[in-house]
C-alpha cells in the first residue's frame, strides 16, 4: 500500500503538462492572430507585409531580449525608451563633431561611423551598470532607480538637442543608412541582428551557469545567497546585458530616421516588459523563455500592424492595447511562480 508515489508522479505529469500548454500559449495566440489578419485583410499575409512587421520587430525585440534577463532576476527597467533616445542623440552628437574636425584633422567617414556605433554599445552597458549598482549596492528598488533615470535621460536629450532634434550629417547618413535598409538575402539588416541576439540570448539563458543563477536568483534570492550565488554581480551582468540591447537596438534605430529627438523611444518600455510578460515570463521572477519573447514581440507587432490594416480601433490606441494585454497578463499570472 503505497499510493503516495504513484499520486506524486502524476501530479508531476500533470503540472509538467499544464506548464507546456502555458508555454504554447502565446505561439497560439500568434497562428489565431494571423489567421484573422489574412481574414480581415489578403495584404495581411504579403511578403513586404511579413518583412515589415518583423523590421518593426526588431527594435522592441532586441531590447526585450535583455529585459527578459532583468525580469526573470525579479528586476524591472522603465528607462530604455528613454536611454534609447539619449544613446541616439549622443552617438549622433559624437559622429556630427567628429565629422567636423579634430584639431584640424577630418577622420574617414566609415571610422567615424564605427565610433559612434561601438560608442552606442560601449554607452548602454555603462547605463546598464550604473542601473544595477544603484540597485544592488545602494538598496534602492528598480523600480525606484529606473523611473529617475528615466526622466534622466530624456531630460539630458533634450538638453543635448536644445528642445528640438539632432540629425546625423548627410555624409554619415549615406554611409550609415544600409544598417538599417540593407538587406541580405532578401531579409532586412534588423532582422537578422534580432535573430542573431535572441538566439545568443537563448543559449546563455538555457546552457549556461549564469543563466541558471539569474533563474534561481528570481525564484529565491536568499536561496540563491546560501547557496553561494553572486547575487549582486549577476543582477548587475542582467542590468548591463540590457544596457546592451539597448545601444544595439538604437544602433540599427538611427539610420531609419536620421535624427533624435525628446519623443524618439517614447514608450519602448512598455512595448518590451510587455512581450516579454506575453511571452510568458512570470513578472514575479524566477521563470522565462527567450523564444517565448521573440513570440510575445511578434504577436504584439501583428496586432498592431492588424489594427493599422483594418482600422479596427484608432491607431493612436495601440499603446492602449498594450496596456490592456499586460493587465490581462498579468491576472492570468496571478498567483503562479
Amino acid at each position: 500500500m503505497r499510493p503516495a508515489p504513484t499520486e506524486a508522479v502524476q501530479s508531476g505529469r500533470a503540472l509538467r503538462f499544464a506548464h507546456r500548454l502555458y508555454a504554447l500559449g502565446p505561439l497560439v495566440g500568434l497562428i489565431v492572430l494571423c489567421i484573422v489578419g489574412t481574414l480581415l485583410n489578403h495584404d495581411f499575409a504579403t511578403l513586404d507585409n511579413l518583412m515589415n512587421v518583423l523590421t518593426r520587430t526588431s527594435f522592441i525585440g532586441i531590447i526585450a531580449v535583455g529585459m527578459t534577463f532583468v525580469i526573470i532576476s525579479g528586476g524591472i527597467d522603465l528607462s530604455v525608451g528613454s536611454m534609447a533616445a539619449l544613446i541616439a542623440g549622443s552617438m549622433i552628437w559624437l559622429m556630427n563633431g567628429l565629422a567636423a574636425g579634430v584639431g584640424g584633422h577630418t577622420l574617414a567617414p566609415l571610422l567615424i561611423v564605427t565610433l559612434g556605433i561601438v560608442f552606442a554599445l560601449v554607452l548602454g552597458g555603462l547605463f546598464g551598470c550604473a542601473h544595477g549598482l544603484l540597485i544592488t549596492k545602494g538598496r534602492i528598488e528598480p523600480f525606484i532607480v529606473t523611473l529617475g533615470t528615466l526622466g534622466i535621460f530624456r531630460a539630458v536629450l533634450t538638453w543635448l538637442a536644445d528642445g528640438g532634434a539632432l540629425t546625423l550629417d548627410n555624409s554619415l547618413s549615406d554611409l550609415y543608412g544600409p544598417v538599417y535598409y540593407a538587406s541580405l538575402f532578401g531579409v532586412p539588416v534588423p532582422i537578422w541582428v534580432f535573430l542573431v541576439v535572441a538566439a545568443g540570448g537563448a543559449l546563455i539563458l538555457n546552457r549556461t551557469a549564469f543563466g541558471r543563477h539569474v533563474q534561481a536568483i528570481g525564484s529565491n534570492e536568499q536561496v540563491a545567497r546560501y547557496a553561494a550565488i553572486r547575487v549582486d554581480t549577476v543582477k548587475i551582468i542582467t542590468y548591463v546585458l540590457l544596457g546592451i540591447c539597448v545601444g544595439v537596438a538604437t544602433v540599427l534605430y538611427v539610420p531609419r530616421l536620421g535624427s533624435a529627438t525628446p519623443t524618439t523611444g517614447l514608450l519602448w518600455e512598455l512595448e518590451a516588459i510587455a512581450s516579454v510578460v506575453v511571452g510568458g515570463t512570470a513578472l514575479k521572477g524566477g521563470e522565462g523563455r527567450v523564444v517565448g519573447t521573440v513570440i510575445g514581440a511578434i504577436l504584439l507587432s501583428v496586432i498592431a500592424n492588424i489594427l493599422n490594416l483594418t482600422s479596427i480601433i484608432s491607431v493612436y490606441l495601440n499603446a492602449a492595447v498594450q496596456g490592456v494585454v499586460i493587465i490581462f497578463v498579468a491576472f492570468v499570472q496571478r498567483g503562479r511562480r
